[in-house]
């Protein structure tokens, strides 16, 4: 029996050591209040509590309140399914010496050979209550336990920074929440604002004026301040319905909770913007306020007259992508420039905008040569170094090899976008006022007898007979076929060289011309696209339609003599045999096109 008395024993005793080490090791020494809000003639109780024993506890100077009782010292040992735990208790009853908000601050304890600290702790001290002694209501502690906090990232950005505000409901674990609703949300003036979607409600631990609580992030938002000084963020207001728990407990012993509604808003957050500063402002500065990257592209830089090609003004980092305006593009006046397209591809994080934004510039050259696009500047402020850069994209040149000569003056400068031309005299646009005017008066005189009178009566009789001769001549010319035939080819090589005939003294333009008049008369004949005028592409067309060989050569011929011309020195008489031979050949092929 004494044995089994001894490894009794022996097992408590080995149960007790190796439960010894089994106890957690981390220190934990916590501040705690009765409540957070009071009025001045309620009472306060504030507990300092250690999970390990310790020495030299010191209290805080409780500042504001009348110490009524304490320190009342506590110490409590447990076995818990074999673990040991330990609590120790410093203990105070404090009455409040005034009206206003005041922190508790924190007390200290030895432990170990080492020096704990308690978080201070907030409390509010309100008007006098008319029963001290009453239990709080259930609005009374969810009001305590239910905070809305509006977190801002910085309160005191540049002008066009971007700084975020989140919304977080703390919970305190003494209550639950089931649902909410908006009541007042605020309008950010002076702000440029973006919504962030909080997909889904997701309960986090964390620290609420020393205190554990479970907190939600209910709504995320990214400003950018529109204007330096003092802006005020406006206050969030919710409705929430509460579930706070009571003194009494249901049948199976279960604490009874009570659901209640209570209105709970955030402070007014007041945000100090600092203007961008004057000092080394560039002359193009538009407002772009973050860190950027700048180029500008060309989409190809050899090109033939008449072919397009693109520009693209790109603007990409983290910034407000949004609120500025991109640098122009300056092209000399001869290339053809359309409007600008404006994309964007930006996406709003809660640091920020963060992206890309680009206008694209459609630029089609009408002539040949060598056109410079010069560089272009672009200039933003860095809020973390807080200065001004400037960023230059490389000058680059277009180079059109192929198409008519501009014949503009080679002294033009074409870095300005404006070309010089005299001011021409067309027609009468241009007449200075007569001032003598040898007016002659009016006179009236009889219609009626008067050789104009008789003329217009037997007139018309006079014309029937050249009316009949006229109309027997159309009916003659009608039946003759291959004569209107001739005529109409005529007429339409007449029509489309009437310019290249013109400019028969100046070689470069009648080619020009002669050339323009065989492609419009493709383009009204075949339909054609300026792309499609390749010499090939018209031989195998001009073949489908029956046009014959020597034809085919002919119009060729002609095609490849105006591009020949642009190089080579030309004469009044070879102008004249092109001229005639396109007359000659429009008219042929005309018979197998009409």
């Amino acid at each position: 029996m004494s044995s089994l008395k001894w490894y009794i024993s022996a097992l408590f005793i080995i149960g007790v050591f190796f439960t010894g080490f089994a106890q957690d090791d981390a220190v934990e020494f916590n501040a705690s209040v009765s409540k957070s809000k009071l009025g001045i003639n309620e009472r306060l109780r504030i507990d300092f509590t250690m999970n390990q024993d310790g020495d030299n506890f010191t209290p805080p100077d409780f500042d504001g309140f009348r110490v009524i009782m304490g320190p009342n010292q506590s110490v409590s040992h447990q076995w818990i399914n074999g673990k040991k735990s330990f609590s120790k208790s410093y203990s105070y009853v404090l009455s409040p010496l005034k009206k206003g908000k005041f922190n508790i601050r924190q007390a200290t304890v030895e432990i170990d050979g080492n020096t704990y600290k308690t978080l201070p702790v907030a409390v509010e001290v309100t008007e006098a209550v008319s029963d001290p002694n009453a239990p709080p209501s259930a609005n009374d502690v969810a009001e305590e336990k239910l905070h809305l906090v509006a977190e801002v990232s910085d309160s005191n950005p540049y002008l066009n920074e971007a700084i975020s505000v989140e919304y977080k409901l703390y919970i305190s674990p003494d209550i639950n929440i089931y649902d909410f609703i908006p009541v007042d949300n605020p309008t950010y003036n002076n702000f440029w604002s973006q919504n962030i979607e909080v997909k889904r409600l997701k309960a986090e631990n964390g620290l609420y004026q020393g205190k554990q609580y479970r907190y939600v992030v209910l709504k995320q938002v990214v400003l950018y301040p529109q204007r330096s000084g003092k802006l005020e963020i406006e206050p969030l207001t919710l409705e929430v319905k509460v579930e706070v728990p009571t003194n009494r407990r249901n049948i199976f012993g279960e604490r009874v909770y009570t659901q209640t509604h209570v209105k709970v808003a955030t402070d007014k957050r007041t945000i100090r913007v600092k203007p961008l500063p004057e000092e080394g402002k560039p002359e193009n500065f538009s407002g772009a306020v973050g860190k950027f990257d700048f180029d500008v592209i060309l989409s190809k830089s050899d090109l033939r007259a008449n072919e397009s090609l693109t520009a693209k003004i790109t603007v990409n980092g983290e910034g407000n992508l949004k609120l500025f305006e991109l640098p122009s593009l300056t092209l000399p006046s001869s290339l053809e420039v359309y409007e600008p397209e404006f994309s964007e591809s930006i996406r709003t994080r809660l640091s920020g905008m963060k992206g890309r934004v680009t206008e694209s510039y459609t630029i089609v050259p009408q002539y040949r040569g060598k056109y410079p696009v010069p560089e272009v500047e672009f200039s933003y402020f860095d809020p973390e170094t807080e200065e001004y850069k400037v960023l230059k994209s490389a000058s680059t040149m277009i180079n059109v090899f192929d198409g008519p000569s501009s014949g503009s003056d080679p002294n033009t400068d074409v870095n300005s976008g404006v070309v010089k031309q005299p001011v021409a005299m067309v027609g009468d646009q241009f007449r200075f006022l007569k001032l003598n005017a040898n007016l002659v008066p009016k006179a009236q005189k009889e219609f009626l007898g008067t050789l104009r009178f008789y003329l217009l009566y037997f007139g018309p009789l006079l014309l029937i007979p050249l009316a009949i001769i006229i109309g027997k001549r159309k009916r003659e010319r009608a039946l003759d076929v291959e004569g209107n035939r001739v005529r109409k080819a005529n007429r339409l090589a007449r029509k489309y060289l009437s310019e290249a005939r013109k400019n028969l003294d100046d070689g470069d333009r009648f080619y020009e011309a002669l050339e323009r008049a065989l492609h419009n008369y493709l383009k009204a004949k075949l339909h054609l696209v300026t792309s499609d005028m390749s010499k090939e592409r018209i031989r195998v067309l001009l073949e489908e339609h029956g046009a014959g060989e020597e034809e085919i050569k002919g119009f060729v011929a002609l095609l490849s003599s105006c591009e020949l011309a642009r190089y080579t020195p030309v004469t009044a008489g070879g102008m004249k045999v092109d001229y005639d031979k396109a007359a000659e050949v429009i008219a042929v092929l005309d018979k197998h096109l009409g």
